[in-house]
């Protein structure tokens, strides 16, 4: 199968291969091309940015949560269609979760026989990018680094010098220098960037990002590149939707406060029949007929106040739990299924599920990937199963004194999890059908969540007297 493609990478972060794959998605959407923009690793600001950018849906490809099986398909059955597929890297090239370098960026490009633009930030340096690219290129032949593009380039003389260098001690092709420039930044928050929903009034920065790409990037040797990528062959077959005639119904708030979502999630919530149904939560008062609720994680504590002022949909949530109707919260969706959601300076009451309150703190708490051992009373998953997948929150969980901690449907074996008790972390906390966790999941890592979700959907609708 033939995918044009090419992976963007940097010597480290904040180098701004961002910046440079948002603009570059929209760039070649507004030649009239169609990009798929790619994520690695567990990510869901990036991918939001890169959607905007392209007008189709980022897919993440994680060595972690996906077999390397999963990663070939995705690439070959979302980019099949696409004119080029542009993976963005993370961190640096060669930057993993150990001193080899597995599941970073350079292994990815091994695994998916993918050419690298190397994108390099200019800030403070000369003449030794040189030096730099070429440490690159040594450093691991299996890689192709197939071009350079200079960022934060200060001005004409700092471009020459580099440019020059480049030119005489690297036998990579230099496809373009980024002009330093303020008015195209995008604010980070605590987990970085602010996701693209709650910045409209920046969208308008991707359209100059697009233009500087355009100016400044040899866009036409860049495609060349990605189209001289060697055939992809797809491992797997493509998964077709199950056809089931009385579909149930699954909420999902998806909204400025609640976006963190894997579209695969989605996807096999369909497969099992499931129909998706979507909630905003900020404005929505009043649940449409359902038979499960997803709620996924965001900034709730951002929009805290308006979520609290939201009085009548927190209750229905409430009572949905009592109903025993199957609710799946992961990190925000937890927040808001806790009484109240504590800032430095304020409280926003929640839905009142379950009886604790939510923290939060200026420094993280949970990080980076996570892995979980499967409890009994876990309806979601088998019981001692392992599910992967990741954290990243800066609050935590408190309980009242007198306040009885409920069930657990994990075993934390790797993360911070939820709480510790006796020296054994724990997270996902039980009531009734509902299950809330700081952990993040993808659905390829586990097929039996969905295949369960759908199923104590259909229970419940089916005890409720539902047709």
């Amino acid at each position: 199968m033939n995918v044009p493609r090419l992976i963007v990478a940097a010597i480290q972060g904040r180098s701004g291969k961002t910046t440079f794959t948002i603009g570059l998605l929209r760039a070649l959407r507004n030649r009239g091309l169609l990009p798929q923009g790619f994520k690695k690793g567990p990510d869901y600001i990036d991918p939001s940015w890169s959607t905007f950018a392209s007008g189709v849906a980022c897919r993440n490809l994680d060595a972690v949560m996906m077999t390397q099986e999963q990663i070939v398909h995705s690439v070959c059955a979302h980019a099949h269609s696409a004119d080029v597929a542009v993976i963005e890297g993370a961190m640096g090239i060669f930057d993993g979760l150990d001193w080899q370098g597995s599941n970073s960026t350079a292994e990815l490009a091994v695994l998916l026989k993918t050419p690298v633009i190397l994108v390099v930030s200019g800030q403070r340096i000369t003449r030794s990018v040189a030096a730099l690219i070429n440490g690159v290129v040594n450093f691991d032949s299996r890689i192709h680094v197939a071009g350079v593009v200079l960022n934060q380039v200060a001005r004409a003389r700092h471009e020459n010098i580099m440019t020059r260098s480049i030119e005489a001690y690297c036998d990579v092709p230099l496809l373009g220098a980024l002009p330093k420039t303020g008015d195209i930044e995008i604010p980070d928050r605590h987990l970085g960037l602010i996701p693209a929903n709650e910045q409209e009034a920046l969208h308008s920065r991707v359209d100059r990002l697009g233009e500087m790409i355009e100016n400044h990037v040899d866009i036409d040797k860049l495609l060349q590149i990605a189209k001289d990528a060697p055939p992809l062959s797809d491992p797997l077959h493509v998964d077709r939707p199950v056809e089931i005639r009385d579909k149930v119904r699954i909420g999902v708030f998806r909204d400025r406060a609640f976006s963190f979502y894997y579209p695969e999630n989605f996807e096999a919530l369909e497969r099992e029949g499931a129909k998706v149904v979507f909630i905003d939560s900020l404005s929505d008062d009043h649940l449409p007929d359902l038979n499960g609720l997803y709620l996924g994680g965001g900034f709730p504590e951002m929009l805290g106040e308006k979520l609290s002022l939201n009085a009548r949909l927190r209750k229905e949530i409430h009572n949905a739990a009592e109903s025993g109707m199957p609710i799946y919260a992961e990190c925000g969706g937890l927040m808001y299924l806790s009484e109240e959601i504590v800032s430095e300076y304020n409280h926003y009451p929640m839905a009142g599920v379950f009886n604790c309150k939510v923290v939060m703190g200026k420094r993280p708490v949970g990080h980076g990937y996570s892995s979980q051992r499967v409890m009994k009373g876990n309806l979601y998953f088998s019981a001692e199963s392992t599910v992967r997948g990741h954290e990243f929150h800066h609050s935590h969980v408190e309980f009242s004194k007198d306040a009885q901690i409920p069930a657990f449907g994990y075993e934390t074996t790797r993360g911070k999890g939820l709480i510790e008790i006796d020296g054994v972390r724990y997270d996902g906390m039980i009531y009734k059908n509902t299950l809330a966790c700081y952990h993040h999941f993808h659905a390829l890592t586990s097929p039996e969540w969905a295949r369960n979700f759908v199923r104590l959907a259909a229970e419940y609708r089916k005890n409720k007297g539902d047709k």
